[in-house]
């Protein structure tokens, strides 16, 4: 017999994985997933080195380096080598780039919100409850990938 908290888990992981693909699927446009999550990484770190976009988005170096110059021809990021360390290399997003990144967030939040709407106010209710559970998760998540990583882990 399934315990109550791994059925909740299994029904947790399936919900969010269909709207994940969801939001992906009614927000891109023209850029792949893997575009997008990194156009959110480079934002997110600011002017991070390529080192440092491979190890947050969990992926090889030469998966990096292609991303990024797929990023770089459509004009969302500019790269320049680093003032401290000229074998490295920093990314940063363009005007372009930032306004990419608007717009699928805002197509994100457009369908979350027609979602929302249908619902009816004691659903939506329930909604909002749940956004505190999901940030503590997604925090639960950050810290078990740091101790993971472990001490003194460099990500370039």
């Amino acid at each position: 017999m399934v315990d109550e908290t791994e059925e909740t888990a299994a029904r947790l992981r399936r919900g969010v994985t269909h709207l994940h693909r969801r939001l992906r699927h009614t927000s891109l446009g023209g850029i792949s997933p893997a575009q997008a999550s990194m156009l959110a990484t480079i934002e997110k770190l600011e002017h991070p080195t390529l080192g440092a976009l491979a190890t947050a988005e969990q992926i090889q170096p030469p998966s990096v380096t292609r991303l990024v110059q797929s990023l770089l021809d459509a004009g969302l990021c500019t790269r320049t080598v680093d003032a401290t360390d000229r074998r490295s290399q920093r990314v940063q997003l363009t005007s372009a780039g930032k306004r990419e990144l608007a717009r699928i967030r805002k197509k994100k939040t457009e369908f979350l919100r027609e979602q929302l709407e249908r619902l009816s106010l004691e659903d939506r209710r329930r909604a909002v409850d749940l956004h505190p559970v999901g940030a503590h998760v997604a925090e639960l998540r950050h810290q078990l990938v740091g101790v993971l990583r472990g001490p003194g882990h460099e990500d370039g």
